[in-house]
């Protein structure tokens, strides 16, 4: 009896600090940092709990005219386009910068070099396709959209031929025949790119701003909403000491595509206006969290990226269409918005601005690596529909 009780009391002595350590951890005790400050190796057990491993992508090798060639029309066609040949980035304003999110996934797959300390790479590239989770297609589907149409009515143009060619590429490949095309990732960010033949490669994770012209064949379940490029420089040296009376600006707006004139104003400006246009998101939205300025967003159908991870309500305030048509109702709600509480709000932005940065080399939860965890996060219901269509006789017969 009594080795009953003392194997007990032994059991409860490590099982409890067990317990507290880990609740410590969780942030259901308020001590967490004071016990991280006497015990900095637990820092490594929340390190090695939250881990995990980057998403496998295996990029077609596709001749320099889809991506590379697009950038630099002097570039071999027949040259395999690697890290040391790349072209540099060069446009800094304008609707080909806006929408470049292709260029800088491909990019960080082309990365070669070593992980900078506390660096995570959401994403590697593997050579082996038969070891990948997804499939990246580096056709920069934007940048030819910005480049060979003029027009939208124009008909037969270099961008469409382009377009063509893909899907026989990707209708040819035993990889893509394997899923249906349903682990293979295309970025489609500008809302006109690969207009004339997205529906036939629609059943892919599409990279896409919003679903204001795509909604028929795009949707939240399998696709990823990324940001849009910012036009303005980011605000990297912000005095903090009272941010609130040192923006003179209650509210400010500019419409135009080119706003490398903007940045100080929305930088004087306590609240930045991002309504919709003829599509649900814009840049401006962006333009305003990198310059710290609470984005005002009005439209009723906006998705906005990293919404899994991001609570925009910490640091956006949030109007419907119909209540921005009452004269004088914003403007007036904003008037009497707490100070504390926009002190907050403009603390949070300064916070999450590095999640909106597009840069090579690719840094820790930068806007790439935010992108390749999103679609990390599709891979298993991919794979639950992958396997499902390779037994079933009745395609989804529950419905």
């Amino acid at each position: 009896m009594r080795k009953s009780i003392k194997r007990t009391l032994v059991a409860l002595s490590i099982c409890i600090p067990l317990v507290f350590v880990s609740l410590l951890l969780s942030g259901t005790v308020d001590y967490k940092s004071q016990i991280l400050s006497f015990f900095p190796q637990l820092n490594n057990v929340t390190a090695c709990r939250t881990a995990s491993p980057p998403v496998r992508v295996y990029m077609y090798d596709l001749p320099p005219r889809f991506n590379a060639g697009l950038l630099d029309a002097s570039f071999p066609e027949n040259t395999p386009v690697t890290a040391a040949n790349y072209p540099a980035w060069r446009w800094n304003d304008g609707l080909r910068r806006q929408h470049s999110v292709e260029y800088w996934m491909m990019a960080s797959l082309l990365y070669e070099g070593n992980d900078e300390s506390g660096l995570t790479r959401e994403a590697v590239r593997v050579s082996d396709p038969h070891s990948a989770d997804v499939f990246f297609v580096p056709f920069f589907s934007s940048f030819s959209l910005n480049v060979y149409v003029h027009n939208m009515k124009e008909s037969n143009t270099v961008d469409e031929k382009l377009q063509l060619e893909i899907v026989n590429i990707l209708r040819a490949s035993d990889y893509w025949k394997r899923s249906g095309g349903r682990d293979h990732v295309i970025p489609l960010h500008h809302p006109n790119a690969f207009r004339q033949y997205r529906h036939e490669v629609n059943a892919s994770i599409f990279i896409v701003s919003d679903f204001g012209r795509i909604m028929n064949i795009s949707r939240l379940a399998k696709d990823v909403v990324a940001p849009y490029l910012h036009m303005v420089e980011s605000y990297d040296t912000e005095d903090d000491k009272d941010p609130y009376e040192s923006r003179h600006t209650l509210l400010f707006f500019r419409g135009r595509t080119k706003r490398k004139d903007s940045a100080e104003q929305m930088r004087l400006s306590k609240f930045c206006l991002h309504p919709a246009g003829d599509t649900p998101s814009s840049c401006r939205l962006f333009d305003a969290i990198v310059s710290h300025c609470v984005p005002v967003i009005v439209s009723d159908r906006i998705e906005l990226p990293f919404e899994n991870e991001l609570d925009y309500k910490e640091f956006s305030i949030f109007f419907s269409g119909k209540e921005a048509l009452q004269p004088g109702y914003m403007v007036s709600e904003l008037r009497k918005f707490p100070k504390d509480k926009w002190v907050k709000m403009w603390s949070q932005l300064r916070n999450i601005s590095h999640h909106f940065e597009f840069q090579y080399p690719p840094k820790k939860d930068d806007a790439v690596n935010m992108i390749w965890r999103q679609v990390k996060q599709k891979v298993p219901a991919v794979n639950l529909a992958v396997h499902r269509s390779r037994r079933l006789k009745i395609p989804d017969w529950w419905r």
